[in-house]
């Protein structure tokens, strides 16, 4: 009996990660509310049109799985980061904490991958991304500290703009991370050598953004 059931487990954890990946394949590639579940179900060898719901429920609920999946190997990599730079009064090592856990991933996931994508199809519908905003914070306790550690950097900074900028920095590391990502899928040129090197140009942007200066209205 143990053993029918531990290999009924295995069967389900496989035909709930085949779902996954497919998912976020067509995600990636077509965006979200364009791919039907019959579409994930195919492409993940089930003949079962209900696969997904029965594994997932809703969509919704398919792609908070998706991104968690992710978020937290990326969580590992952040904690790991944070733990050096806790007291640092350097806000490029605070602006590193955000970029290179994403592209280290990113890294680790070879090529092709779809991850970087598929965060850009899910950040630009305004349901989803407030969803995903929430569930990121929920699954990765280490983006509230790095919030707060931005903010003690730059405590002369309006919460108006804190809240602009760390906004900013978000879609930047997502549309520039996807760019990276289709380039190297489509085999086309790339605007620097390594996901390290790619790193360092968005840690330059994003620091010269919180550090521009605020115009105010007369």
């Amino acid at each position: 009996m143990a053993t029918r059931r531990s290999r009924r487990d295995e069967q389900v954890s496989a035909t709930r990660e085949a779902l996954l990946d497919a998912a976020e394949r067509l995600f990636a590639e077509h965006g979200v509310h364009t791919v039907a579940n019959r579409q994930i179900s195919l492409a993940a060898g089930q003949g079962n049109n209900a696969a997904v719901s029965y594994h997932f429920g809703t969509k919704t609920d398919l792609v908070r799985a998706v991104a968690r999946r992710h978020a937290e190997r990326i969580e590992i990599g952040r904690q790991r980061m944070m733990a050096g730079v806790d007291d640092s009064t350097d806000l490029r090592e605070w602006v590193a904490c955000a970029v290179r856990p994403v592209t280290e991933h990113l890294e680790d996931l070879g090529t092709p991958s779809w991850y970087a994508r598929f965060m850009a199809q899910v950040m630009s519908d305004p349901a989803l991304r407030a969803d995903m905003n929430e569930a990121f914070l929920d699954a990765s306790p280490s983006l509230r500290l790095l919030q707060d550690g931005l903010n003690r950097r730059l405590p002369d900074l309006p919460p108006g703009v804190h809240a602009e900028r760390g906004a900013m920095t978000r879609h930047l590391i997502t549309q520039m991370t996807a760019e990276r990502e289709r380039s190297l899928a489509d085999n086309t040129p790339t605007s620097r050598a390594s996901w390290r090197e790619a790193a360092n140009g968005l840690i330059d942007v994003i620091v010269a953004l919180w550090l521009a200066p605020v115009t105010q209205d007369d």
